[in-house]
């Protein structure tokens, strides 16, 4: 009976620290995976990297700077004068809509371009006479010293939502072309003063009464 027994009992002796020694060298090997893991995982960001400073704010004054010259040759190229573009809205509002418009979440924005001759303003906002436009449109354009409205950051489409933090930097990024504008565009102009003179106006607007453009000007000239 004892000789039977004595060589399973040294048997199990055996196995055992062969067993604990493999599940050792097992965990090991995964702890070292796991570091070299971490160590290729790992990105080296210089102490004056964005990344290691956290979210940038928004500065306007040099978003306006650096992004009004874009929207203002943008709006200049995709101008449609304002016979053309009146004559296609008040025949299909939706087929212009398509062709000339980008849309935004305020409405269709139209961007354009004619001369005509400024009438009587108030508080920055003028009418103008443009030949060929019909006594039922409206024309309008608003010189400061308030812009207010989105048409510079809606008119290209290339502005979007997803560019910024939050709707409060979006926001802020339209005040800020509206700034720009002011310096690059309007400063230069006796806006105070412009009843009876002949414009040139580029500008965008948004439709949002059929017989009536209020149009944000990125191009004036008085000739």
């Amino acid at each position: 009976m004892s000789t039977s027994t004595t060589p399973a009992t040294a048997t199990k002796a055996v196995r055992s620290p062969l067993s604990r020694a493999t599940k050792r060298y097992i965990g090991i090997g995964a702890i070292v995976v796991v570091l070299i893991g971490m160590i290729l995982g790992t990105k080296i960001v210089p102490a004056d990297d964005p990344l290691a400073q956290g979210t940038q704010k928004f500065d306007a004054a040099s978003y306006g700077g650096e992004t009004f010259p874009g929207v203002q040759s943008a709006i200049a190229d995709q101008a449609t004068d304002a016979e053309t573009l009146a004559a296609a809205i008040a025949e299909d509002p939706a087929a212009a809509a398509t062709e000339y418009s980008v849309q935004s979440s305020g409405g269709a924005v139209y961007s354009t371009t004619f001369t005509g001759i400024v009438g009587e303003g108030k508080s920055g906002i003028y009418e103008v006479a443009v030949d060929g436009i019909a006594g039922d449109l409206l024309i309008r354009i608003q010189t400061g010293p308030a812009i207010n409205g989105t048409e510079l950051r809606d008119a290209t489409g290339e502005i979007e939502f997803g560019q910024f933090v939050n709707q409060i930097d979006y926001q802020n990024a339209a005040a800020a072309l509206n700034e720009e504008l002011k310096t690059q565009v309007l400063a230069n102009v006796d806006t105070t003063n412009l009843t009876g003179a002949t414009v040139e106006i580029t500008g965008a607007f948004t439709l949002i009464n059929p017989s009536s453009w209020l149009v944000t000007p990125v191009e004036m000239t008085i000739q």
